[in-house]
């Protein structure tokens, strides 16, 4: 219910944002608690493992002692060889099951027999107690059967921990995500914005995930009329220039909120400067709240309200539908649940910030 009330929401915001220029992406829920954005955008991970023992970085939400254990489940993955990609569903994991904590039993108040960072139960053949009491044990039982799980790395997160953790709440990882990756980029230099599925770091190009989970939902796109310029302070998105048919990826893992035409020609062929909406669009609804959204497609989308779809997914084609003047996909990212232009962020900062550059490096 929550969901259909937020997606008519996002349908209204449009009527008043839209005609303006080209559409809006929106990215809701990820709460700026002041540590986001603070890392050069241009670093994607040091090559070193991290040492648990040394000095760690410090964020304003998570305690010494929950980030030595991340530290524990990065430097674990590391020494295994497991890409980057795991280290964020590694932590994120840990965040659902223990927020980071090295929990005993807790007696009446425990989940069965489960113990530990991960939770995992002995009666299960996880281990005996004392082992699961030790974080890195429990870190290496965890990525032994993550990396058994077939295409793990493009799972989004909340499917590829449920496949090794088999929680009584499969869909609770998600909204651990950007809290992982924020903790992942801290202790790894920028590591989250790697190319997810290689143990050598490097920053993620366009096409490729990064280890955050994100990518660029174009290839080969300049960025055109960005994001609230002096010429158009109401734009709250940025054009991407591509070649019409151009296919339009799921920037992230989520479910389609939105897939519609809007606009005043009822998207009958190309639209132009005096039509006014966001022609064929969709809106994606991303771990931690997050919102895109895809205006301008040249037919109709190919996905459906309600379905989820994988990272890079292909959910429709460049046009010029609705208010256009030209082929182009116009794409906006919002934050904290808020669809109107209070909103906004800047897609290039948002997008360079998850590994994911808007532009060709």
């Amino acid at each position: 219910m929550r969901r259909a009330v937020l997606a008519a929401a996002l349908a209204s915001a449009l009527l008043l944002l839209c005609f303006g220029g080209a559409a809006s992406a929106l990215l809701l829920g990820l709460e700026d608690d002041g540590d986001s954005f603070t890392l050069a955008s241009g670093r994607c991970g040091i090559q070193q493992t991290v040492d648990p023992d040394g000095k760690l970085p410090q964020l304003s939400n998570i305690d010494a002692d929950q980030m030595r254990n991340a530290a524990i489940i990065v430097s674990v993955a590391q020494q295994m060889g497991v890409p980057p990609r795991g280290w964020v569903i590694g932590v994120a994991t840990a965040l659902q099951e223990s927020w980071l904590r090295n929990l005993p039993d807790l007696g009446p108040r425990n989940d069965h027999d489960s113990i530990g960072l991960f939770q995992q139960r002995p009666s299960m053949g996880w281990g005996t107690p004392e082992q699961l009491q030790d974080p890195a044990y429990a870190a290496r039982k965890f990525f032994e059967k993550l990396v058994k799980v077939e295409g793990w790395q493009r799972m989004p997160l909340t499917d590829a921990a449920q496949a090794v953790q088999r929680s009584a709440y499969p869909d609770a990882y998600a909204k651990h995500e950007p809290l992982a990756t924020q903790i992942v980029d801290a202790l790894t230099g920028g590591g989250a914005r790697a190319a997810g599925s290689e143990t050598h770091l490097r920053c993620a190009s366009q096409g490729e995930i990064a280890a955050s989970g994100w990518t660029a939902p174009v290839k080969g796109a300049l960025v055109g009329s960005g994001f609230r310029t002096a010429q158009r302070r109401d734009h709250q998105g940025v054009d991407l220039i591509v070649a019409r048919d151009t296919p339009i990826h799921a920037a992230a893992a989520g479910e389609v909120l939105v897939s519609m035409c809007q606009a005043t020609d009822n998207c009958v062929g190309d639209g132009g400067v005096n039509v006014r909406g966001c022609g064929w669009y969709v809106d994606i609804l991303h771990a931690g709240n997050v919102i895109t959204r895809y205006c301008h497609m040249g037919h109709r989308p190919q996905v459906r309200v309600g379905q989820t779809v994988a990272a890079g997914q292909v959910i429709g084609y460049v046009g010029s539908t609705g208010h256009s003047s030209g082929p182009h996909l116009h794409f906006e990212v919002h934050l904290n649940g808020d669809g109107h232009k209070t909103g906004a962020v800047d897609p290039v900062r948002f997008m360079a910030d998850v590994g994911a550059p808007l532009e060709s490096r």
